[in-house]
């Protein structure tokens, strides 16, 4: 045995049991060599086997066998037999050794670190956050407790989601579900039979007050609802406080800029940018305001040449109307829920008007108060029938759920609709699709669809695509939009074309002209207008019927129609040019030859030149 190993006696049974184990020709001896060599080259005294653990190739049984083997020792020569240390400090004495030697120096092993159970912290706007908000408003001294009804009404300002209603109509849970977990913690305690009436915890106080401390530092007023922040109002309604410039910076999307003018875009970018950031700080700023150079024929309704020529328009001054968001009543919740989302939006300070709407789901209008809305009528421009004149202004939005935009694919609603957008003349089309619960195997089928649908709306429509998780945040978010509208347009003065322009050449044609020849004007239309042409069947001339009939053969795109209409100018001159072909390949490539040298967006697929002849041929 060497002279220089540290515990001479265990070294010296491993030995006993390798040499066993090699006379056997059993497999244990590779395992013995391997702790008899880490015992032999240790430095350090094991005043226990179970200490020797630590070292390579001893593991809990070779070290019980070591134990047992030191208490047969000890028994036999009379000698008691070493405690097992609970702690990792060793002694200087040796137990097993013949002879002392100097003590070796004390080695402790890192020590565990113990993880701290961090204190709850609710997501912001989330249903706890609002519960214990709420039942911080009330008196910790004596004790009180409030019931559901009351705490669910004064909680629903504070969250985001409703204590009324699930926030996904396949779901069954609201907000109110978040009370279980605040039971669950002990931060929220019961009391009252059969009616539970609620109250915080000395936990929920403290978690209470850290949160008002959080949020608003020595002030523990409750905070205000997202997306609501309040500048300075100096004296000014609030809905003119809307921000137009971030305080912080980030990336905005990309929009391509229309051939009809930049200034009118660059707005509308920085519209949607501001509404897209939910946690932005706005500053105001004051528009300003174009002066134009007119002849009067009123004291305030002026009408404004566009050109040299007779294109004249009516020009409404800044302070005469007010902006509304008009609601398409078709609009609904669930079929047994249709004043949802109306009535959100009332308790966020929308009132919106309700009717049907022969294009989009939601726009703004222009509502003239009722002394200029009857000089407008004098001038042949408001038609409305309720004798206010309401003017449509530069924005329209369309609300898709993920389901209702799958079948708007499968069956060719979805580029028709898309059609009708671009015609309708309003500059500003913003796209917001709601995500909804799919199934695995419907979101992988039709997933590469959405995302393309998506895509072509952004790039060749160059629509505005709005993305949310829920009906809430589509609530909030057309809040947003209408206070910001308010605060752009109340400012500025609106030129109105009449109504008798439109006799001669379509919308479309007349205001990209008047946008191109003054591009920082506001040009607008009056609501009956809008409604008539772009009623999908009143107003309609051949054309029109003619795309509607090409578009409805899947496959065949607004673009495509167009350009299978300016070779067959009517649906005569389409049937008899397939007659005038023979049966077979000459009569089913017709479409794709004729077209084979457009752009390839617009090119027909002789697959789809096979189905066209088979309907129309």
């Amino acid at each position: 045995m060497p002279e220089d190993c540290a515990n001479p006696r265990l070294a010296e049974w491993l030995k006993e049991w390798m040499d066993e184990a090699k006379e056997r020709n059993s497999k244990a001896y590779t395992v013995y060599k391997k702790a008899y060599d880490s015992m032999k080259a240790c430095p350090l005294r094991f005043d226990h086997p179970s200490e020797a653990q630590q070292l390579n190739g001893l593991g809990p049984k070779l070290c019980d066998r070591l134990t047992d083997k030191l208490k047969e020792f000890c028994d036999q020569n009379g000698i008691p037999m070493p405690p097992k240390r609970r702690n990792k400090r060793r002694t200087s004495e040796a137990v097993l050794s013949d002879s002392a030697g100097p003590a070796e120096p004390e080695q402790h092993p890192p020590a565990r670190k113990v993880r701290k159970s961090q204190p709850y912290v609710p997501k912001l706007r989330s249903g706890a956050y609002a519960l214990i908000l709420a039942l911080g408003t009330l008196d910790r001294e004596s004790n009180q407790a409030i019931s559901k009804n009351d705490l669910m009404a004064l909680a629903q300002p504070l969250c985001d989601s409703s204590f009324y209603a699930p926030s996904d109509p396949t779901k069954f849970y609201t907000a109110w579900k978040s009370m279980q977990t605040l039971e669950n913690k002990e931060l929220v305690c019961t009391k009252g039979h059969p009616t539970k009436k609620y109250y915080l915890s000395d936990e929920g106080w403290e978690v209470a007050v850290r949160m008002k401390a959080t949020l608003e530092g020595p002030n523990l007023s409750l905070p205000s609802p997202k997306g609501q922040k309040r500048a300075p109002s100096h004296g000014r309604s609030p809905s003119r406080h809307i921000s137009l410039e971030p305080v912080t910076q980030r990336a905005a999307p990309i929009l391509q800029a229309p051939a009809n003018g930049t200034g009118s875009t660059e707005s509308h970018r920085r519209i949607v940018d501001a509404l897209s950031d939910d946690e932005s700080v706005w500053a105001v700023s004051e528009p300003e305001r174009p002066n134009f150079v007119s002849r009067k024929i009123h004291p305030e309704i002026q009408s404004v040449s566009a050109q040299p020529s007779s294109e004249d328009t009516i020009r409404l001054p800044s302070g005469r109307f007010e902006v509304k968001m008009v609601l398409d009543m078709r609009e609904v919740r669930t079929t047994t829920d249709r004043d949802y989302i109306s009535a959100e939006l009332k308790k966020l300070g929308v009132v919106p008007i309700l009717r049907s709407l022969p294009l989009g789901d939601v726009l703004w209008i222009a509502q003239v108060d009722s002394v200029y809305a009857e000089t407008l009528r004098r001038a042949n421009v408001g038609d409305d029938e309720e004798g206010n004149a309401e003017i449509v202004l530069e924005h329209i939005l369309e609300r898709k759920r993920l389901d209702d935009l799958i079948g708007s694919i499968k069956d060719g609603r979805f580029h028709e609709q898309k059609f009708r957008l671009h015609k309708s003349g309003i500059k500003n089309v913003t796209y917001l699709v709601e995500e909804y619960s799919l199934s695995a195997e419907r979101s992988e089928k039709y997933g590469e669809a959405l995302e393309s649908a998506i895509a072509s709306m952004q790039v060749v429509n160059n629509f505005f695509v709005k993305q949310t998780s829920k009906l809430d945040d589509t609530i909030r978010y057309l809040a947003r939009m209408t206070n910001t509208l308010k605060s752009l347009y109340e400012t500025k003065d609106i030129h109105v074309i009449p109504s008798r322009r439109f006799e001669a050449e379509a919308v479309v044609i007349t205001l990209d002209r008047l946008r191109r020849i003054s591009p920082g004007r506001i040009y607008g239309v009056t609501f009956s207008t809008f409604g008539a042409m772009c009623d999908k069947s009143e107003s309609m001339t051949l054309r029109d019927v003619y795309l509607k009939m090409l578009m409805c053969t899947r496959g065949v795109t607004g673009e495509k129609a167009v350009e299978i209409q300016k070779i067959w100018p009517t649906p005569r001159a389409l049937a008899e040019a397939f007659e005038a072909r023979q049966s077979g390949p000459d009569k089913d490539n017709m479409v794709s030859d004729r077209l084979g040298n457009a752009i390839p967006r617009k090119k027909v697929a002789k697959s789809l030149s096979a189905k066209i002849a088979e309907i129309w041929g």
